[in-house]
C-alpha cells in the first residue's frame, strides 16, 4: 500500500533524516521514501496505518497530513493532469478571492457617499486584518505551526505566531478608527515585509505547503496569489505613509 503525505517544518537534511527513520522503526511501515524539496514522504506499507500514529512517530515540530491526491506516479495524459491541478488551486483560493473581494466593496460603500480614495484603502487594510485575524483566531493552537513554517521571525521567535493574530487586530481597529495611522502603516510594513520575504522564499523554492493567511480552518496552498495581497497591502501602506508624511 502506497501514500503520500505532506510533511510541514522540513528544512534541512537533518530534518529529512529524522523523519525517514522515525517513520521507518514502525512495524507496519515496510519503506519510506523522504523529499525535502517537496516536503513529502511517500509510504510503503504493510497495512492501512492511522494517520495520528504517524503524527505521534514524528518529534512535535512536524505535521503530517495525507495527500488526498498522489500525483507522483501520474506520468500519462500529462497536459490533462496539469490542467487538474491549476483547476484545483483556483478551487482552493476561492474563499480567499471571495473575502478579498467582500472587503473590497465593503470598503467602496463605506465611502460611496463621501468619496476618498485614502479612506477606502484605510478601511480596506481595516477590514482585511480583522478579517483576516478572526480566522487565525479559530485555532490559535494550530496557526502558529503554520505560520512559522515559511515566517522568518516566527522561524526564530515561536511566540511572534501566538500574537501574531492580535497584532492584526490591534492594527485593523487601529486603522478603522483612525486612530495613529502612521503608527499602524509602519507597523504593517515591518509585518508583512517580514512575512512576504519568508513567502518569497517558499515560492522560489517551490516548497508545498499550506498558507496561514486565513488561519487553519480554511487549508489554502500557498500560491503567487499570497505574494500579490502581501504586496498590495505593502503598496497601500506605502502610499499611505508617504501622504500623511507629506501632510
Amino acid at each position: 500500500m502506497k501514500k503520500t503525505y505532506t510533511i510541514y517544518g522540513m528544512t534541512c537534511n537533518g530534518c529529512k533524516s529524522t523523519i525517514h527513520q522515525n517513520l521507518n522503526d514502525l512495524p507496519e511501515i515496510e519503506s519510506v521514501e523522504v523529499n525535502l524539496e517537496k516536503g513529502e514522504a511517500i509510504i510503503f506499507a504493510k497495512s492501512d496505518i492511522n494517520i495520528s500514529k504517524l503524527q505521534n512517530a514524528l518529534p512535535s515540530k512536524f505535521h503530517i497530513e495525507e495527500k488526498l491526491v498522489d500525483d507522483s506516479s501520474a506520468i500519462v495524459n500529462e497536459p490533462i493532469i496539469e490542467s487538474d491541478q491549476e483547476k484545483s488551486k483556483l478551487q482552493q483560493l476561492k474563499p480567499l478571492l471571495i473575502i478579498l473581494i467582500y472587503i473590497s466593496f465593503a470598503s467602496i460603500l463605506m465611502n460611496f457617499k463621501n468619496w476618498n480614495s485614502k479612506e477606502v484603502m484605510l478601511d480596506f487594510m481595516g477590514l482585511f486584518y480583522i478579517v483576516f485575524s478572526f480566522f487565525k483566531m479559530l485555532d490559535l493552537k494550530g496557526f502558529p505551526k503554520s505560520f512559522r513554517m515559511y515566517d522568518p521571525l516566527a522561524k526564530r521567535l515561536p511566540i511572534y505566531g501566538w500574537i501574531y493574530p492580535f497584532i492584526e487586530t490591534g492594527l485593523g481597529l487601529m486603522l478603522l478608527m483612525r486612530f495613529e495611522i502612521k503608527i499602524a502603516l509602519i507597523i504593517t510594513l515591518i509585518v508583512l515585509g517580514i512575512t512576504t520575504i519568508g513567502v518569497t522564499k517558499t515560492l522560489l523554492d517551490k516548497k508545498s505547503i499550506r498558507c496561514a493567511c486565513l488561519g487553519t480552518a480554511l487549508k489554502l496552498p500557498m500560491t503567487e496569489a499570497t505574494f500579490i495581497e502581501n504586496i498590495i497591502m505593502i503598496a497601500m501602506a506605502i502610499s499611505m505613509l508617504t501622504d500623511y508624511t507629506v501632510v
